[in-house]
């Protein structure tokens, strides 16, 4: 269906909130292996998703990182990553800026409208400015994102941007508001890929990425290090963040295929806390996985939450720079504006009508936690 015509069937459309099955336990050791070579059938996924499609991809650009939100103009504000396409898909590590596009509705396609969040030199961000999270909490907008000084990342710090209104002006702190653990912690690396909600405390709660400075610089293979999810609270969104513990909450590091999980988006329904994110190996680098939590430190085993990016599109044969090919990452929700439960899925995949990588997304038909 064309992308004008669904937006015609949205404005007289209900959310649909009905189960599916969810696979009723994690398999491990010998079916794990299994899983990950694709010789018995994937688990059915948690959410049933029906394709939009490439609602913003540039000729110029790789865009990562789509982060959407509900404007007060009823359109829908993407904040995303992007970077210049003669930099390759490594680009995002030393030369990423943040960027806002819009669209009328979630099936329409996005316009680029101004570019927020650039490198500034001299600062903790300048050399990148990636993996935004927008969030509006108490009429005010805030702007979580990466950033790094020396393309590298080990320099990778947290910050916030902050303004009145979506369009503007962003107002920047010269810190990060939160930084690595001491020499030696499982966090000592960096902190990256927030994601961000009130809990019941009344605080707020950023989940952080991490890994240990020495494991990664000793492990050998495709992917070097474990990756695990910390947890810091703050009075004010601004912080200052306090971590909540010196252990990570995440932590697949005593699995097997050096499982781990990055990507993640949080929310809180029905009193739970859930998880989505991608799958660095627990299944394989193609999944989506959700987490469920009743505190946000005891985490649930992962089950799928979405399979890999055939199961719903049929796409030619890649262009041979692009070895990601096929995987959805970065995955984010716009969640519904008076039910705060998930409506659509946004993400980011590689391939295009620019052979770089654009922006993807999904309707949600149904889900079951």
């Amino acid at each position: 269906m064309r992308i004008e015509e669904q937006e015609d069937r949205y404005s007289r459309r209900y959310f649909i909130q009905s189960g599916v099955l969810l696979l009723a336990g994690i398999l491990q050791g010998n079916n794990l292996k299994a899983w990950n070579t694709h010789s018995v059938p994937a688990p059915s996924p948690a959410f049933t998703l029906k394709p939009i499609g490439r609602t913003l991809q540039l000729d110029e650009f790789y865009i990562w990182c789509s982060s959407p939100i509900w404007g007060e103009d009823g359109r829908v504000h993407l904040f995303y990553s992007r970077w210049k396409k003669e930099k390759g898909m490594s680009g995002w590590i030393r030369g990423s800026e943040i960027a806002h596009a819009i669209a009328d509705t979630p099936y329409s396609s996005f316009k680029h409208h101004s570019v927020v969040l650039q490198p500034r030199p001299g600062h903790w961000d300048s050399t990148t400015c990636h993996n935004p999270l927008i969030k509006k909490i108490d009429g005010k907008y805030y702007l979580f994102y990466m950033g790094n000084s020396n393309g590298k990342t080990d320099t990778k710090r947290i910050g916030v941007a902050y303004a009145e209104r979506l369009e503007g002006p962003w107002h920047r702190p010269d810190q990060p508001c939160l930084l690595p653990g001491a020499t030696g912690s499982w966090d000592d690396h960096c902190t990256t890929n927030p994601a961000l909600l009130r809990g019941h405390d009344g605080k707020y709660w950023m989940f952080y990425k991490s890994w240990n400075t020495s494991e990664y610089q000793q492990a050998t293979g495709a992917v070097r290090g474990n990756r695990k999810y910390g947890l810091a609270k703050a009075d004010h969104p601004l912080g200052p963040y306090e971590k909540v513990s010196d252990n990570a909450v995440i932590d697949f590091s005593d699995r097997p295929n050096n499982a781990q999980l990055e990507d993640a988006f949080v929310w809180e329904e029905d009193g739970t806390y859930f998880m989505v994110a991608r799958d660095m190996g627990f299944y394989n680098h193609e999944f989506g996985l959700l987490l469920s939590s009743k505190d946000g430190i005891n985490w649930s085993e992962p089950k799928v939450a979405y399979l890999d990016m055939k199961s719903y599109v049929s796409e030619g044969k890649p262009a041979p720079h692009l070895k990601r090919f096929g995987r959805l990452e970065r995955p984010m929700f716009l969640l519904d504006e008076v039910t705060g439960r998930p409506r659509f899925l946004f993400g980011a995949t590689q391939g295009g009508d620019y052979a770089t990588s654009t922006a993807f997304v999904f309707e949600i038909l149904s889900y079951k936690l």
